[in-house]
């Protein structure tokens, strides 16, 4: 699974559900809403987050990277 962040653009603030509605439509799992920010943070499929582009109110998709820092012990720090 892909994690993405979803930011909902400033004219569908008001109608977030219908917005995250869709993106489950289109196969996402939502984790998070956060209404404040109009941010939603889920998962979805590889190749999927794309299709996410089309849903009506969302402004972008982006992708949440992971960063893995070496063991403590590593002698690289």
């Amino acid at each position: 699974m892909t994690h993405v962040s979803v930011t909902v653009d400033d004219g569908h603030l008001a109608a977030l559900d219908g917005v995250v509605q869709g993106l489950r439509a289109h196969g996402m799992q939502v984790d998070q809403v956060l209404d404040g920010l109009g941010i939603i943070t889920g998962s979805v499929p590889p190749g999927v987050a794309g299709a996410l582009s089309a849903v009506a109110g969302v402004a972008s998709v982006d992708e949440q990277l992971g960063i893995q820092l070496p063991p403590s012990d590593s002698p690289v720090q």
